[in-house]
């Protein structure tokens, strides 16, 4: 079960509330899939579509409202017009979008997707930055952190954190554990590889977070941004490539390694041990969600991860070549 639904309202309830926040007749409204943390419905008042999210938490939703400063073509982040309190819970209003989510894609769509995703990045890629830019862009008094120490602040069970007590999970099942350990290690070897980048970083794409037009051609809307830091580019192809391989066969197949390595607004010296900082990335990708698979006891996620985790330890980095990657 997800926090979206310990928390989500009934439909009369949604009505209800909605009906006294417009003049006009509210219609069409119905549930979405939400995330993990929130539940979301979709409704039109008069032409206009609209999304309404309701949590028990309020950072995400002003996260996601700060994020419309990187809006443009190809960079679709959806427009919050209001926030607040409601249902006794915070809720965020958002213009609605269209499409279907980038997981979904099938292997025969995968090229085409493949270009709608490399227009994305190179968009993220593009915004501008400075070396001294905080990497948690959106704290209202961003921590002086660096982009190893964010890396590595993934690994720690922080007990003031609302997924607290992961640790202690892991460490009670002794294969998961040695596991843990043998990826904390790998990424510390790996870590002076890693340069102090300030790209945009989502740290949460797929998921149902990014929708892609029905034809795949399309990139039209970017979600949840809570995740989200200047960092690595590199970290976010990690992100691809780690859940492509045994979840989503289309995202395997579109390759996002090899279309970076010949994405022609990425430089050689941009691409300075990028094998070793991909691999690094995937590997805290891995273990900080054996970590979160343990804290959901999500017992079969967990197994998955493991998997995947293992897999790309013995693989190692993948070759700096623009071959088609493994999946």
């Amino acid at each position: 079960m997800t926090s979206a639904d310990r928390i989500r309202p009934t439909i009369d309830r949604v009505a209800t509330w909605l009906a006294r926040q417009y003049q006009d007749v509210v219609t069409e409204l119905a549930p979405l899939g939400g995330g993990f943390w929130s539940a979301a419905y979709g409704y039109r008042v008069g032409s206009e579509a609209f999304v309404l999210r309701l949590s028990d938490s309020w950072e995400g939703f002003a996260i996601d409202k700060a994020a419309m400063r990187f809006a443009g073509p190809e960079l679709p982040v959806p427009e919050v017009l209001e926030t607040g309190d409601a249902l006794g819970l915070s809720f965020a209003i958002s213009r609605r979008h269209w499409g279907i989510f980038l997981e979904t894609v099938t292997t025969d769509e995968a090229p085409t997707a493949g270009r709608a995703l490399d227009a994305l990045f190179a968009a993220m890629r593009a915004l501008p930055t400075q070396p001294d830019e905080p990497l948690v862009w959106h704290a209202e008094e961003p921590p002086d952190t660096t982009w190893h120490q964010w890396l590595l602040d993934g690994l720690i069970d922080h007990p003031e954190r609302r997924v607290s007590g992961w640790r202690a999970k892991l460490a009670s099942e002794p294969r998961m554990d040695r596991l843990f350990r043998t990826c904390e290690e790998r990424i510390r070897s790996l870590l002076p590889a890693c340069p102090e980048r300030r790209d945009l970083v989502h740290g949460d794409l797929l998921h149902q977070n990014v929708l892609v037009s029905h034809d795949a051609s399309t990139v039209t809307a970017i979600y949840s941004w809570k995740c989200s830091v200047r960092g690595d580019f590199l970290f976010d192809v990690a992100w691809c490539t780690f859940w492509g391989g045994g979840w989503h066969p289309g995202i395997a197949a579109l390759d996002a390694w090899s279309r970076t390595l010949a994405a022609p607004d990425i430089s050689e010296a941009e691409l300075c041990d990028a094998p070793a900082r991909h691999h690094c990335y995937e590997l805290q990708i891995a273990a900080s969600h054996l970590g979160w698979h343990a804290w959901t006891g999500d017992a079969d996620g967990l197994e998955a991860v493991a998997n995947r985790a293992h897999l790309i330890l013995e693989r190692g980095p993948l070759p700096s070549s623009q071959n088609p990657a493994e999946p």
